[in-house]
């Protein structure tokens, strides 16, 4: 195909006010990925925008395998509340309130 890019597994976005660390959740619009590396404000960083990540996960929540996650880029961490948050992906495994992270596959857009 004359006019492919890039699978998009991996792509490069403008870190965020604040800067991010190498494994943290980035939301630029309606594109969710994973850091890959750590990067300053405003510096070029590579985000994963699909697979399977342990992420932080809202303290008040437990996840059920198979349920809908969504970013809440407020408290940077995945929830079940999808109010006012974008859907990023699905629960691979459950996690009790008290897990500190839960295994989830990301999709890296809005579904």
């Amino acid at each position: 195909m004359k006019n492919f890019v890039q699978q998009g597994k991996f792509v490069t976005v403008t870190a965020p006010a604040g800067g991010i660390s190498a494994g943290d959740g980035v939301l630029v619009d309606h594109l969710f990925g994973v850091a890959t590396t750590t990067a300053t404000e405003g510096e070029q960083l590579e985000i994963a925008t699909d697979g399977v990540f342990d992420l932080d996960k809202d303290a008040g929540a437990s996840l059920t395998a198979g349920a809908p996650i969504y970013w809440d880029d407020t408290a940077k961490v995945v929830t079940i509340t999808a109010t006012a948050n974008l859907r990023i992906g699905t629960a691979l495994e459950a996690a009790a309130l008290a897990d500190a992270t839960g295994r989830i596959l990301i999709t890296g857009h809005a579904i």
